[in-house]
């Protein structure tokens, strides 16, 4: 009797020594976790009923609808001497702390959490209501009840609902994720090939290794059996229907009957133990249904994988065996992490004693020289920050940075721009999108010109009413060419400033990285963020005021030598349907040529031509007698169609279309090469020749006021605090870690007898 009583307290310090463990790493989210029973399951599979049935009493609301928004750890504890459950609510703001409450106090308590994330826009939370309880029907077990999956109709109409079951689910695999944990699989069906809740676990577990499948409500699907051979396959799935290796071999079958416990008329129990007593008539009463249906006896594997006292019996033995297996491991990363937590401590006590002015200056500037340095290699190329949480694609740049889009709103296919797919930061994502806007703005075509626009761009001269044409195609160019090439400009500035403002973040992950960073120095680190955001942004500003200069000069006066970069090209054009219409083309730019030699604009011939038919004019007077009237005719039908008459003839619409597509094209060239120099040398230069200083004199103007830069009261404040909350966790990490050591001790002794 005696070694059985000491066996049990053993067994009891083993319990709590492991639900210790628990509440510390949910406080502290320590890198390690008790072994524990995690029950999944959706909403009308019976979850919360089959809970209560385990605990051996009732506490919750059971029913339709989501009653629990919140996982819910119940530690529970077989006490003989509690007739009644004895139950302790955790702190939320301080899992050591815990406060004896009833049962009907637990209810409220989880009824207020509900409404309150009701309201709230996520509506569930993966912050665990903790419960301790002592009771004489309890097993030694640790159960976390989660939220009840949602299976939502695909209507459009269902949308809030569907969201609220994507919810649940990531809440659910979240907690799945924890190898400790022993996953209790809940699936209401009559039929193994319907996978409903195992769907969700295998993608977590798929081989089942840490799954028990318990199918809920037997009473309810005895009656649909019509014969033996069904019973059979329900009761022995074939591997192919259950795949993977769970735990216990094969399913456990339960019911828990109806009917809630109270005093009222509506109540159907007066009692836990009245309850606790139809639980195992409920288990009776099933298998002998089963076994009039299969019409034999049922054997004694197949008996203890029914009723909720076997599912009761080979959880606490499964999850005692882990306790047992885990001692020897959970001592080691106690160890490991009781020598984390007080480096942790040292580190805090070492910063406690450099809140001097004179040291906090040197730390500042230290670690602005580090950030910088930081920066540097960014741009230069480095791996040490890994692309997966930093890179973006081009994709993600486009939705984060802005596109580049035109007039049409088109976007450039992703996939003929260099390194599309891939995850870049820092220089080699500036290099892309660089090279995006050459590919975009290198391939731009002048927009379509209309009749009207030629017309309406001839308009009326200061000292005549005829028409120059060549003016009309630098009228119409220039304005094209404006609208088309400023957007671009603008979207190029704010993508290069997306560009350089990810730097931060991501030198803030190597200097973390490194042991560099001042975490504790929230204000000094805002401060030194905030000035490099405003460099960023006042440089990408000023560089994009110098590029818009430069479109606005070169769209405000046509320089033939710049703008008309091929000549020969437009020369062939003109030639191709020169044909009959020759004469009055080659008199056309004869006409024009002396505005050009006067500065001004107008001429759609090359150069040399220009000034031969100017010569060609000047000495018609000593021509032979036969060539001058042929000329005279040719330029007084000129004067005719171009200068006298408006109205707009094929060859005049097309030589205005090959000078305004000349003069466009030229806008472009001189624009896309001077964006790229001077975003280079505007932009991207100054980040590494101006920030320094810039950065520097920031410093040394903050450092005036010492105290407004470290805010040192609010600091040492803070870090006293968190002084505090550290000496408790490195006290609870070393009463835990001798807990484990004296129960490994015990468990060693008791092997080697």
């Amino acid at each position: 009797m005696e070694e059985k009583r000491s066996d049990l307290e053993g067994q009891w310090k083993l319990y709590e020594a492991y639900n210790e463990l628990h509440g510390l790493a949910q406080e502290f989210s320590s890198p390690f976790d008790a072994p524990a029973v995690l029950v999944v399951g959706h909403q009308t599979d019976g979850k919360s009923a089959l809970v209560e049935a385990l605990m051996g009493f009732q506490f919750n609301h059971v029913g339709g609808g989501t009653k629990t928004r919140r996982p819910i750890t119940l530690h529970m504890k077989f006490n003989p001497n509690c007739h009644t459950p004895l139950c302790h609510l955790f702190s939320d703001s301080d899992p050591s702390i815990h406060h004896q409450k009833t049962l009907q106090q637990i209810q409220e308590y989880i009824e207020a959490e509900n409404m309150r994330l009701e309201r709230e826009p996520y509506q569930f939370s993966s912050k665990e209501i903790i419960i301790r309880i002592e009771y004489k029907h309890c097993p030694n077990l640790t159960i976390i009840d989660t939220p009840g999956l949602i299976a939502p109709p695909p209507s459009p109409k269902n949308r809030a609902l569907q969201s609220q079951a994507r919810s649940v689910e990531s809440l659910v695999r979240a907690k799945m994720q924890h190898k400790e944990f022993i996953i209790l699989c809940l699936e209401d069906c009559s039929d193994w090939s319907n996978a409903t809740t195992r769907r969700i676990v295998m993608q977590i577990d798929p081989e089942l290794s840490r799954t028990v499948v318990v199918s809920t409500k037997l009473d309810t699907k005895i009656p649909q059996f019509a014969r033996a051979s069904d019973v059979e396959v329900f009761l022995s799935p074939p591997a192919c229907t259950l795949d993977g290796f769970m735990l216990g071999d094969s399913p456990f079958f339960t019911s828990v009957p109806s009917g809630r416990v109270g005093s009222g008329h509506e109540s159907v129990y007066k009692s836990n133990d009245d309850f606790k007593q139809a639980i195992s008539l409920r288990e009776m009463e099933d298998i002998t249904a089963l076994e009039e249906k299969l019409g034999r006896t049922l054997s004694k594997q197949e008996r203890s994988r029914i009723g909720v006292s076997s599912l009761k019996l080979f959880l606490e033995e499964l999850l005692q065996k882990r306790y047992m297996n885990s001692v020897p491991l959970i001592i080691p990363l106690l160890e490991k992490e009781y020598r984390s937590t007080t480096r942790k401590l040292n580190e805090i006590n070492q910063e406690l004693s450099t809140l001097d002015e004179v040291k906090l200056k040197e730390k500042g500037r230290a670690f602005n020289d580090l950030f910088l340095t930081k920066l540097a290699l960014l741009l230069k190329g480095t791996v040490v920050a890994p692309p997966d949480k930093f890179g973006e694609t081009l994709q993600d740049e486009r939705v984060n940075g802005g596109a580049f889009i035109g007039t049409d709103g088109l976007q450039f296919p992703q996939k003929l721009i260099p390194n599309a797919g891939m995850r870049l930061y820092g220089g080699a994502q500036y290099h892309r999108a660089m090279a995006e806007f050459r590919f975009v703005v290198g391939g731009i075509k002048c927009p379509p010109i209309t009749r009207e626009e030629i017309v309406n761009a001839c308009g009326v001269e200061d000292i005549h009413d005829g028409t120059n044409y060549s003016r009309t195609a630098c009228v119409i160019a220039v304005a094209k060419a404006r609208d088309t090439f400023e957007p671009f400009l603008h979207q190029l500035g704010g993508r290069l400033l997306h560009i350089l403002k990810r730097l931060l973040p991501i030198s803030v992950f190597l200097l973390q990285k490194d042991g560099e960073y001042l975490s504790s120095h929230e204000v000094f680190l805002k401060r030194v963020a905030s000035a490099f955001n405003n460099f960023a942004e006042s440089t990408e500003r000023s560089c994009r005021e110098k590029c818009m200069e430069d479109l606005i000069s070169t769209t405000r006066y046509v320089s033939w030598s710049l703008h008309n970069k091929n000549r020969a090209g437009l020369r062939q054009f003109l030639d191709s349907f020169g044909g009959s219409e020759q004469p009055t083309i080659g008199v056309n730019s004869a006409s024009i040529s002396p505005e050009l030699s006067s500065g001004s604009v107008g001429s759609e011939k090359q150069e040399n031509k220009s000034r031969a038919a100017d010569v060609k004019l000047n000495h018609l007077g000593n021509d032979s007698t036969s060539s001058a009237p042929t000329t005279e005719t040719r330029l007084a039908d000129l004067l005719d169609s171009t200068l006298w008459n408006r109205r707009l003839g094929p060859s005049s619409e097309r030589i205005v279309y090959a000078l305004v597509q000349q003069i466009f094209h030229g806008i472009r060239e001189y624009i896309l090469a001077s964006a790229e120099l001077k975003f280079n040398c505007f932009l991207l230069m100054p980040v590494v020749d101006k920030l320094p200083a810039l950065l520097r004199e920031d410093l040394d103007s903050a450092f005036e006021d010492v105290d407004n830069v470290f805010d040192i009261t609010t600091l040492q404040h803070s870090l006293g605090q968190r002084k505090r909350e550290t000496e408790i966790e490195l006290k609870r990490i070393q009463k835990l870690k001798e807990k484990f050591r004296q129960i490994h001790e015990q468990l060693y002794s008791m092997k080697s007898f």
